[in-house]
């Protein structure tokens, strides 16, 4: 069944799956997709003689999957317990730590075209900002980014002189702290924390990136991401709890 007759009946191949999500997603893989299919993320249908047919809601499920991984840095339990919340037509658990991720992602679309109820919105994940869009997108001065460049809070990701929304984040947190009198040179703390954090994480990954298996990028990737999401919760509990003293 050619890619236009899957499309009319509904049913995809794997192939044909990863062809649709590359160009939102271009470092998913067959691989990736199975290992979420083993962790009950999506549970397509098999065809008798064992081939995946994955339908128009495994697909919608897949780009929500891969949206809040790259967009919020989740882990699969907590984006398999929205998904639970979704399919069961019930509020979504609030996200770790409390509160709301900053930056909104997607909503599974049927193929009638409603939306599913979700904790989640469509994002603007591909942000590429100048020098100058982002000193006016963050309301902050050339000095202040200068010196956020400086201290290596902020550095470009998408070429010598774009930034993304990482770095649009920063620079209004940046903003609202220098309000308060805290300088980029005051915030190099973070950074250095922040430094041990992802080097902790990487050795305790480096045993998974190391392994041969087709799956074991996708549980590396996956172990990364709860590793941060219980990193931040922690940094944040320890300030909380010190201020409290």
């Amino acid at each position: 069944m050619n890619g236009a007759a899957s499309a009319r009946s509904g049913s995809f191949s794997i192939g044909e799956v990863l062809a649709r999500l590359r160009p939102e997603f271009p470092d998913v893989t067959i691989s990736k997709i199975r290992f979420l299919e083993a962790e009950g993320l999506i549970e397509p249908q098999r065809a008798p003689s064992g081939y995946r047919k994955f339908g128009h809601e495994d697909v919608e499920r897949l780009r929500f999957v891969l949206t809040a991984q790259r967009d919020h840095y989740l882990p699969l339990r907590v984006i398999k317990d929205h998904l639970d919340a979704i399919d069961q037509g019930l509020p979504p658990p609030a996200l770790p730590g409390g509160g709301h991720a900053s930056t909104p992602p997607p909503q599974i679309v049927g193929e009638d075209g409603q939306l599913a109820p979700s904790a989640f919105q469509q994002s603007g994940s591909d942000l590429r900002l100048n020098r100058a869009e982002l000193i006016e997108a963050g309301d902050i001065k050339a000095e202040l980014l200068e010196q956020l460049e400086s201290y290596g809070l902020i550095t470009p990701r998408h070429g010598r002189d774009h930034f993304d929304e990482d770095a649009l984040e920063i620079a209004r947190i940046a903003g609202e702290l220098a309000g308060f009198g805290l300088e980029p040179r005051h915030l190099r703390a973070f950074r250095t924390a922040a430094d041990r954090e992802v080097g902790l994480i990487e050795q305790v990954v480096a045993p998974l990136i190391r392994q041969r298996g087709l799956d074991s990028r996708a549980r590396a990737e996956e172990r990364t991401r709860e590793l941060a999401a219980l990193s931040v919760r922690l940094h944040a509990l320890l300030v909380k709890s010190g201020l409290h003293r």
